[in-house]
C-alpha cells in the first residue's frame, strides 16, 4: 500500500473507550483502528486488520466528528499498522479542535503527522526504523517467552533516554510468563509492566 497524502482512509473500527495498556493507561480517547498492516505478528489479537481491502475509505472530516461527539480530548490511532498512511491532515484537523493524537505503531514505517504521544512496540522482522526510536515516548516489548528479553534490551539502546520502558505479556501466554517478567523488572528497573487491563475488565 502506497502511503500518500490522503483526506481518506480505511478504518477497522471506531470506539469510545479506556486506554488499557501502557504508560495512558486507564485513560478515556476516542479510538481509531485502522485497515493494513505488513507486520502481520502471530501473537497479533486484531488480524482482522491485517487485509486493508475488507475496510471501507473513511472521510478525515467524518472520523474528526466522531471524535468531537465523545467527552475526551484524546484520540488513540491504532491497527494494524497506521503509518502505512499519511496522517498528516488527520492529525491536524484534531489539533484544530484541541484534540491530543497518541500513535500506536510497530515502526515498520517513517512517522507522518504531529502527534501527541508515539507508543512504539517493535516486532521481529520489521525493526522499527531510526526516526521512529528516536520519536517513541513509550517502548513495549511483547513478551511470550524468555529469549523476547533480548529483543527488549537490543530496542531499549536504540530510544531516547527520555523514553518510558514497558514489557507486557502476551495475553496468550499471560499465566506462563508473567512470573518471568515481574523477576526480570525487579533485577533491571528501568523496565516497567504493561497489562492489557482491557481485557482484565472485559471493555473494548
Amino acid at each position: 500500500m502506497a502511503k500518500t497524502k490522503t483526506d481518506k482512509i480505511r478504518v477497522v473500527e471506531e470506539f469510545y473507550s479506556l486506554q488499557g495498556e501502557g504508560f495512558n493507561m486507564g485513560k478515556p480517547a476516542w479510538f481509531v483502528r485502522l485497515g493494513g498492516c505488513e507486520v502481520g505478528c502471530s501473537f497479533c489479537d486484531e488480524m482482522r486488520a491485517w487485509d486493508a481491502s475488507r475496510y471501507p475509505e473513511v472521510e478525515i472530516d467524518e472520523i474528526v466528528n466522531h471524535a468531537l461527539n465523545c467527552p475526551a480530548k484524546a484520540v488513540v490511532v491504532t491497527g494494524g499498522e497506521p503509518m502505512l498512511y499519511d496522517l498528516t491532515n488527520l492529525c491536524n484537523k484534531f489539533h484544530e479542535h484541541n484534540i491530543q493524537c497518541f500513535l500506536e505503531t510497530s515502526g515498520s514505517q517513517p512517522i507522518t503527522g504531529d502527534w501527541d504521544w508515539i507508543c512504539l512496540s517493535p516486532k521481529y522482522g520489521a525493526a522499527p526504523n531510526n526516526e521512529t526510536l528516536a520519536k517513541a515516548n513509550e517502548l513495549k516489548i511483547i513478551i511470550g517467552c524468555k529469549e523476547d528479553f533480548e529483543w527488549a534490551e537490543k530496542n531499549s539502546k536504540l530510544v531516547s533516554d527520555k523514553c518510558i520502558l514497558f514489557l507486557q505479556p502476551d495475553w496468550n501466554r499471560c499465566n506462563v510468563i508473567i512470573k518471568d517478567i515481574v523477576d526480570y523488572i525487579l533485577i533491571n528497573p528501568k523496565w516497567r509492566l504493561s497489562l492489557q487491563t482491557h481485557k482484565y475488565i472485559q471493555i473494548l
